[in-house]
C-alpha cells in the first residue's frame, strides 16, 4: 500500500498549510527582500495559512526570524537586514534535500536540532542573485516542495539580461539595441572589449546605459552621455557583475505591466506608466524604493495600446517559461510601438510597488493576490511540469 493511501491523522488532516516566507539573501537587494517579506507577512490570511519566517543573512545563514512586520519596514531611507532580526546570531535553519520529507529543523551551536514542524509551500520574496536567479528555485525542486513564482529555467533566464533578450528575441518580441561584454573578454581583451563599445556608440549614439547582467532593482546602471564617464561606469557595473550590457537610450514613454497566473491560466493587468524622474537620472533604486517615484496606473495610451502591451506581456511570460507573477517592461516608441525591456519574475512586491499596484486597479487587493500566488503553488507540482 502506498503512503498517498494510508489513513492521515486528524492531526495532520485539520492543520493548516504552512507558508515558509523566505526572504533577506545575498545579493545587493537585501533590504527590499526583507521589506517585501514584511509585507507579505501582513498580508497573508492567519485564518487559512501557518506562517513560518525564514531569513537569509548577506553571508547565506539561514536564519529563524520573528514574525514581526513592524520591524520590517523601510526607515530613515534605510531598509533592515536579516541579521537585526535573526533570534540567534549562529543559529540555523536547514531544508531538508529530501522529496519525501518536508520537515523543517533548527538548530544553534551546542543545542540539540529542534524540528519546526512541515512546510507546504514557500514564498521566497528573495531579490537578485542567490534567490531570484534559479538557485533557491533548484533546492526546492530537490527538496520536493512547492513554491511561488517561476521554476529553475524561467527565473535564470528573468535574471540574466543578456539570455532574456535573446529567448524575447528567438520568440519575435522586439528587443532595443544592446552589446554584451563578458568577463574573459573584458579581463583578457580590454582594448577589443572598449572598441566594441565605442562601435556601438557610434552606431547607436549617446547616452548609453552601462548595466550589470544578472542584477535587479537598478543596482550597478549607469547612465553614461561621452566617453570620459565609461571607465567608472564599467567598474560599478562589474562591482555586481563580471558579464555586463551596454544598451542605448530608447526614448519613449516605460510602461509596465503584471501578469499573474490565474486556474485558466496567465492574465495581464491594467498596465502603468512611470512618469520621468526629476530628482533623478532614471527610474533607479532610489527612485523606486526609497523617494517612491509616483507610477501613473492605469497608464493613459488608449484602448488599442493598453490590448497590445497586454499582449506582449503575456507573450513574455510564456516565452520564458515562467509561472506565478511577472512584471514585464517596455518602452512605447513614439511611432506606437512598444520594445521589450525586461521581465522581473519576483518583482518589487511592497504596497506602493508597481505590480500590486497594477493589480489593485485590476481588481485584486493585496491581500488576495499574496493569496493567489500561495494557491497557485499549491496546485503545481515539482519537478518537470
Amino acid at each position: 500500500m502506498s503512503s498517498e493511501n494510508l489513513p492521515q491523522s486528524p492531526e495532520k488532516q485539520l492543520r493548516k498549510p504552512r507558508v515558509a516566507v523566505v526572504f533577506g539573501g545575498r545579493s545587493s537587494e537585501h533590504g527590499i527582500s526583507v521589506v517585501t517579506a514584511g509585507a507579505v507577512l501582513r498580508a497573508i490570511d492567519r485564518t487559512k495559512y501557518d506562517v513560518l519566517p525564514i531569513g537569509i543573512t548577506t553571508d547565506g545563514r539561514w536564519a529563524l526570524t520573528a514574525d514581526d512586520p513592524e520591524r520590517m519596514a523601510i526607515s530613515d531611507r534605510r531598509t533592515p537586514s536579516v541579521e537585526e532580526l535573526a533570534e540567534s546570531p549562529e543559529g540555523g535553519v536547514v531544508l531538508p534535500v529530501d522529496p519525501g520529507n518536508r520537515e523543517v529543523v533548527y538548530s544553534e551551536p551546542g543545542s540539540v536540532p529542534k524540528a519546526l514542524g512541515e512546510v507546504d509551500v514557500v514564498f521566497p520574496v528573495l531579490h537578485g542573485p542567490y534567490g531570484e536567479d534559479g538557485t533557491l528555485q533548484g533546492l526546492l525542486e530537490l527538496s520536493g516542495i512547492p513554491y511561488v513564482g517561476a521554476g529553475v529555467l524561467a527565473s535564470a533566464v528573468g535574471q540574466d539580461k543578456e539570455y532574456m533578450k535573446r529567448v524575447f528575441t528567438s520568440f519575435g518580441l522586439p528587443v532595443g539595441p544592446y552589446l554584451v561584454v563578458r568577463p574573459r573578454e573584458w579581463e583578457q581583451d580590454e582594448k577589443s572589449a572598449r572598441q566594441r563599445i565605442a562601435d556601438f556608440a557610434g552606431e547607436h549614439g549617446w547616452p548609453l546605459f552601462i548595466k550589470p547582467s544578472r542584477a535587479g532593482s537598478s543596482f550597478g546602471i549607469t547612465k553614461v552621455d561621452s566617453f570620459e564617464g565609461l571607465d567608472e561606469a564599467i567598474a560599478e557595473a562589474r562591482r555586481h557583475d563580471p558579464k555586463f550590457l551596454v544598451e542605448s537610450l530608447l526614448r519613449g514613454r516605460e510602461i509596465e505591466c503584471g501578469v499573474l497566473e490565474f486556474e485558466d491560466g496567465p492574465r495581464a493587468s491594467v498596465p502603468a506608466e512611470i512618469p520621468p524622474v526629476t530628482a533623478h537620472d532614471f527610474y533607479d533604486f532610489e527612485a523606486k524604493y526609497i523617494d517612491s517615484a509616483a507610477g501613473i496606473v492605469p497608464a493613459p495610451i488608449g484602448e488599442e495600446a493598453t490590448a497590445e502591451v497586454q499582449r506582449l506581456a503575456v507573450e513574455a511570460f510564456e516565452a520564458t517559461s515562467c509561472e506565478g507573477l511577472v512584471r514585464a517592461d517596455f518602452f512605447l516608441q513614439d511611432n506606437g510601438e512598444f520594445v521589450i525591456n525586461e521581465i522581473n519574475t519576483m518583482p518589487g512586491f511592497t504596497p506602493i510597488s508597481m505590480y500590486p499596484r497594477m493589480w489593485q486597479e485590476s481588481g485584486v487587493e493585496y491581500a488576495d493576490l499574496v493569496d493567489k500566488l500561495i494557491q497557485a503553488a499549491l496546485r503545481r507540482r515539482t519537478g518537470l511540469r
